[in-house]
């Protein structure tokens, strides 16, 4: 089975206006939805709704932060949706950023790794309806049982992008969580993460063949993300430190509008999927070909309506 997997909710779209357009991914090819979790709506939320509009669709969260719940909170969450999506509920969890942890939830950014690895055994053993009492080393859970474990428990899935968390991944998740990479890293990834383990990618497409409008948008967005410290590192490790390094600078001198021009014509080009609908589906499909297990695509605004662009995205 190819897997096809959409981001949502769509920017600019209310939550409920999706029904229509989840009722028909099936149909259109798409086998997944995954949900984001910045300061929008929250990762399980659109979930919960798709479970019930198309019962056929694998769910999963891409992610949820391992910092901004508390371990039991966070369980009970995943099991509600593996409750509602017996079997097709994927919980991807993650670091997030200082950002998002401290500067949005007011939660010390602490040990982010060993954060992630605790919460992970943590998860293992709750998901499966065990009464939990454990020192960690970043927590501490006395005697949590959740009332309603999930039967299967859903997979787990780290945020990863170096080859730390990577390597985190592959011995204590089911496999990683990846984004704003070219199919040429996807190699690189997969190495480190080994087989065996579910790879999946967020995909940035702009599906317009004015090029020139993807580049900028695509500018804007490259700048304010790989400008976070854990995506320059990720970038510098893939080999782009020095085509990246005139961004970094001119942000680093508060020059938001000198780093985005900065940025190279074949970076933005590598990191955001533009073109016509058959080009997009093709270099989509060039992630999964380079070991990708399943693409999920992050429609960017274009003018277009959204649900239409999603549609037209089809396999």
């Amino acid at each position: 089975m190819t897997n096809w997997g959409i981001t949502l909710p769509l920017t600019g779209v209310p939550l409920a206006a999706h029904r229509d357009l989840v009722r028909e991914l099936p149909d259109l090819g798409y086998t997944d939805v995954w949900s984001a979790e910045t300061a929008g709506t929250d990762a399980f939320t659109p979930l919960a709704l798709a479970s019930e509009w198309a019962p056929g669709l694998r769910l999963g969260t891409a992610i949820a932060p391992v910092h901004t719940r508390g371990p039991g909170l966070l369980a009970m969450q995943a099991a509600t949706i593996a409750e509602l999506a017996p079997g097709r509920f994927v919980l991807g969890v993650g670091t997030s950023t200082p950002t998002i942890v401290t500067g949005w939830n007011a939660v010390p950014f602490a040990a982010p790794y060993g954060r992630a690895r605790d919460t992970i055994r943590f998860l293992r053993a709750a998901l499966v309806g065990d009464k939990v009492t454990q020192d960690y080393e970043t927590f501490s859970v006395s005697r949590f049982r959740l009332e309603r474990p999930p039967t299967p428990p859903p997979p787990i899935l780290l945020a990863a992008l170096r080859p730390g968390m990577l390597r985190l991944a592959a011995r204590e998740a089911d496999g990683a969580i990846t984004n704003w990479l070219a199919p040429s890293d996807v190699p690189t990834v997969r190495a480190e993460l080994g087989p065996g383990r579910e790879l999946v990618a967020r995909i940035f497409v702009c599906p317009t063949e004015d090029a020139e409008a993807a580049r900028g948008l695509g500018r804007m967005l490259i700048s304010t993300y790989l400008t976070v410290p854990v995506y320059a590192a990720f970038h510098e490790w893939l080999g782009r430190g020095e085509a990246l390094a005139p961004m970094h600078e001119a942000w680093a001198a508060r020059d938001r509008a000198g780093a985005a021009a900065a940025i190279p014509d074949e970076v933005v080009d590598e990191l955001v999927v533009h073109g016509s609908f058959e080009r997009c589906r093709e270099r989509v499909a060039a992630y999964r070909e380079s070991g990708v297990d399943t693409p999920v695509i992050s429609v960017l605004p274009t003018g277009a309506d959204p649900l239409q662009l999603v549609r037209s995205l089809a396999l």
